[in-house]
């Protein structure tokens, strides 16, 4: 696994964990706000698309 994947996946992580701490202490609107983050930082984790 590569360095750069590690370190999306440790943000993704951490965005995880944060909007659960949002939620429960009751900032609803930042727990939505860090997992769109989370989301977006997710995409860099996808496959790379084939070049045909």
């Amino acid at each position: 696994m590569s360095l750069a994947r590690v370190s999306w996946l440790t943000v993704v992580a951490i965005c995880v964990f944060a909007s659960i701490g949002l939620f429960v202490t009751g900032y609803a609107g930042y727990g939505v706000t860090v997992i769109a983050v989370g989301l977006a930082a997710g995409v860099n984790l996808l496959p790379e698309p084939s070049g045909e």
